[in-house]
């Protein structure tokens, strides 16, 4: 498939927040590096897990022991973790990756959990929660939250801890942040997570190409940001596509013109203007 075909396809999957299959448009990323995969049968396997999970599961289970049984399957049966020994290798976002090795990070197991809960009619939602995406259980009695990369229940206390440094930084009160991260995640904003997550892979790596790709779509995802568009004209710079790395960046300029780095996207402006009169 072309990068054309494969952009207009995601446009597709993201064009209304209500019907948007998160599953699909997560496991389409993997398009960037894999163009010939073949969605349905990856979504395919999906079901067929969901088939082998309902028949673990008595007729007359509540919630709590139907989530019970869901984690004895996904986490000892079919032995999903994280992938500690490569945590930074961007197939950890490829969810067809992530099915075959049973290995990713915290956002694509919780991806896989959340559409094998959502088919067996489990109240689970994905929490957003500042470097380790949680999955949340709504139970009649309690809201229980989970680690996606183990099944293990979080206590208050040790989601405080995991979120100490990011409030420091912050300088706000644990306490009220708490609460306001606890809250259950849209389905763009956990597509928009997992691209993140490779964009800085690809940042710190160089590989401006596939940066590229990420930036595309998150401007597809999230088109009231400016700042996406920003950063997908320094990614057509880094490939010397100068025409569209213009028009992004002085894009970026006429909506915030009094932009913290809008000295530092000027000079890139001026230097993409130079550039662009040499080779006429």
């Amino acid at each position: 498939m072309t990068t054309t075909r494969i952009l207009d396809y995601f446009t597709a999957l993201m064009a209304d927040n209500e019907s948007l299959p998160q599953t699909e448009a997560a496991l389409s990323i993997a398009q960037d590096a894999y163009p010939d995969l073949d969605l349905q049968a990856v979504l395919a396997e999906i079901d067929e897990l969901v088939v082998r999970a309902r028949r673990r599961m008595p007729d007359d289970a509540d919630v709590k022991q139907k989530v019970e049984a869901l984690n004895r399957y996904f986490f000892r049966e079919l032995n999903f973790s994280s992938n500690l020994n490569d945590y930074y290798d961007p197939d950890n976002s490829h969810l067809h990756v992530v099915l075959r090795w049973r290995r990713g990070i915290p956002i694509s197991l919780a991806v896989v959990y959340l559409e094998m809960a959502e088919q067996l009619g489990l109240p689970v939602r994905g929490v957003s929660f500042p470097g380790h995406f949680l999955l949340r259980v709504s139970m009649p009695e309690q809201e229980l939250m989970l680690d996606p990369t183990t099944g293990q229940t979080l206590s208050e206390a040790q989601m405080v801890e995991m979120l100490e440094p990011y409030v420091q930084r912050a300088g706000k009160s644990i306490g009220s942040a708490l609460r306001v991260l606890l809250q259950p995640a849209t389905k763009r904003e956990i597509v928009a997570r997992m691209l993140r997550n490779l964009k800085g892979i690809y940042l710190q790596t160089e590989r401006w190409q596939r940066l590229l790709a990420v930036q595309q779509r998150l401007v597809i995802v999230l088109p009231g940001s400016i700042e996406e568009v920003r950063d997908r004209g320094f990614a057509y710079a880094r490939l010397d596509y100068l025409r569209p790395a213009l028009e992004d960046l002085e894009r970026y300029l006429e909506d915030r013109p009094d932009a913290e780095d809008a000295t530092v996207v000027e000079t890139e402006l001026h230097e993409l203007r130079q550039r662009t009169q040499d080779g006429d």
